[in-house]
């Protein structure tokens, strides 16, 4: 038994008539998705509120989607590879509106987190196959147009889930509070479904033609013993179990790959086409996409916790001040492909991840210079600036990994680099979150001392004696001290809570100082940490010369075919 390569050229079919219309609906179901992933984030609070959940709950209602995402998105896309694309695309849709529902109507945390992981595992169904119903479907010409476009959902969805989010719970439709976060999805997916069924034209692969499952469990094993820890690490304070999860993840990922090598030397049919990052252009593709995705997955993290945890905006004011990044990211991916790329090749992916960076650097020069008076005014340019280069670098990429695979692997490819993308997420969160929480914890002092001139004043004008002002003083220290600390931000540490018979004044004076302490070393913290990310994206920029020096697909239409002899 032996492998034999043979190099055909591979005719594209005659593009349908309807595909622009396909297209309105993969992206509708793709932003679905994406707005999902963050506009949870924004009802947590009163996701608490109404079902009296601990906050260890609340965490599983984020981290479940995730994890029930990242599980399922190898395996959805060879599934479409092998029971047709279009199939798998509705078999997801039909689910994911169904667990919206749940998820909307649930009783209880049990229920809820339940259901997000279901409404995950159906979301990680549905991605590949957009992505590579989109490959198949457009010819060579076209791909960039639509992968520019799809760039440009990629970076306005996660902020449009904080502006959507908050508009509905701020609304408080019927009284249902938080509920109707995710039963706008039912009406949608109602409406996506039948308009799939007409419009999507069904594709599969011609040389995937079996299961294989023992490498669809040992993917989905490796896979979630690197994400889960990485998830929940920084809540748990990574105790040495989340070590040996990571460190078991990386042993299964080799038995996953010597077995997937001796199944397409043998039985054929395997769940990853590991041919495929023998060509340079999908292999360092996917590297670079793991990095940029571990500087943005970092990025959003902190600065969700900056703009709402630090400055105390609500979630509608964080989400419309982010508009600039959502407005410029779909302009950079619209033009980087269309303009951009024909004429620069690989210096447009170069170019966006430096703009990025320059975004980020802007970005935390003003962080720091203004501190907890920054406004949304102020942090327009940098965010249209970091948004611009988002776009530049994101389409070009997703085009150029996918651009060079035969037809009948882009599920497994559009798996693949969906799940690089996670895992690259999953990856910054857990490193930013380390680097972010440690220097909150480390610096708080800075914040006490820029608070205290204040509060010792307001101390003095309510005639508090010089021994008990510095009573209340010491107390406050601790308190700021204890909530940097702290792990769970719902919690009041002992420190912070207030004596018996505190006179009202006092307790607000406190208040304010505390806030005023807490957005300080906020701020602080997030410069420092976004020089990390702007450090990984100058990498990430550097990382591009080691792709083609063209982008543009030409010969997508002639392309190698790897086949196995089956037994």
């Amino acid at each position: 038994m032996h492998t034999t390569s043979e190099l055909r050229p591979t005719r594209e079919p005659t593009p349908d008539k309807r595909r622009w219309l396909a297209l309105v609906v993969l992206l509708v179901a793709g932003f679905m998705d994406l707005l999902d992933v963050t506009i949870v984030n924004v009802a947590l609070p009163t996701i608490q509120s109404d079902l009296n959940a601990p906050y260890a709950d609340l965490e599983w209602v984020v981290s479940g989607y995730l994890l029930g995402f990242a599980a399922m998105l190898i395996t959805g896309g060879r599934l479409g590879d092998l029971l047709g694309r279009k199939t798998i695309l509705l078999v997801g849709l039909t689910l994911f509106t169904l667990a919206s529902l749940a998820c909307g109507i649930a009783p209880g945390p049990t229920w809820l987190i339940a259901a997000r992981i279901v409404q995950g595992a159906t979301a990680g169904l549905m991605i590949p196959q957009i992505l590579a119903i989109m490959h198949v479907s457009f010819p060579a010409a076209e791909r960039g147009k639509v992968f520019g476009i799809w760039g440009g959902v990629l970076g306005s969805a996660s902020v449009a889930g904080l502006i959507v989010g908050g508009i509905l719970v701020q609304a408080n439709l019927f009284g249902m509070a938080w509920r109707p976060i995710f039963l706008v999805n039912v009406p949608v997916g109602m409406l996506a479904i039948p308009a799939a069924m007409v419009l999507v034209r069904q594709s599969r692969s011609a040389t995937a033609d079996r299961l294989d499952p023992l490498g669809t469990v040992l993917a989905i094993a490796a896979v979630l013993l690197l994400v889960y820890p990485l998830t929940e690490g920084r809540t748990l304070g990574w105790p040495v179990w989340t070590f040996a999860l990571m460190a078991a993840a990386a042993l299964l990922l080799a038995v996953f790959v010597s077995y997937e090598r001796r199944r397409s030397a043998t039985v054929g049919s395997p769940l990853v086409v590991l041919n495929l990052f023998r060509e340079r252009t999908f292999s360092a593709g996917m590297a670079v996409w793991l990095l940029f995705w571990i500087a943005l997955g970092g990025y959003f993290l902190v600065w969700t916790l900056y703009l709402q945890a630090g400055l105390g905006w609500t979630p509608l004011r964080a989400g419309l001040s982010a508009s600039p990044f959502a407005v410029a990211a779909a302009a950079g991916a619209g033009t980087s492909v269309q303009v951009f790329v024909p004429r620069y090749g690989r210096m447009v992916l170069f170019a966006g991840a430096m703009i990025n960076a320059a975004g980020f650097g802007l970005y935390l020069y003003l962080a720091a210079h203004y501190g907890s008076g920054i406004t949304s005014a102020q942090m327009f340019a940098p965010l249209a600036i970091s948004g611009f280069g988002f776009g530049l670098f994101a389409a070009p990429t997703v085009d150029l990994i996918l651009s060079g695979v035969p037809g009948h692997d882009a599920g497994s490819a559009s798996g693949q680099l969906s799940t690089i993308q996670q895992v690259g997420m999953a990856l910054g969160v857990a490193l930013a979150g380390v680097f972010f929480f440690t220097q909150l914890d480390n610096t708080s002092a800075d914040g006490t001392t820029a608070a205290i001139p204040a509060l010792q004043q307001r101390l003095t004008d309510l005639n508090i004696p010089a021994t008990a002002r510095e009573q209340i003083l010491t107390q406050f220290r601790a308190c700021v001290h204890d909530r940097s600390a702290a792990t769970d931000p719902t919690a009041i540490p002992s420190s912070c809570q207030s004596a018996p018979g505190q006179p009202d004044a006092l307790a607000q004076a406190l208040t304010k100082a505390g806030l005023e302490a807490n957005a300080h070393n906020m701020s602080r913290t997030f410069a420092q940490t976004l020089w990390w990310a702007v450090g990984i994206l100058i990498a990430v920029a550097a990382g591009a010369f080691a792709l083609p020096r063209r982008l543009t697909p030409e010969g997508a239409a002639c392309v190698p075919v790897l086949r196995a002899p089956r037994s």
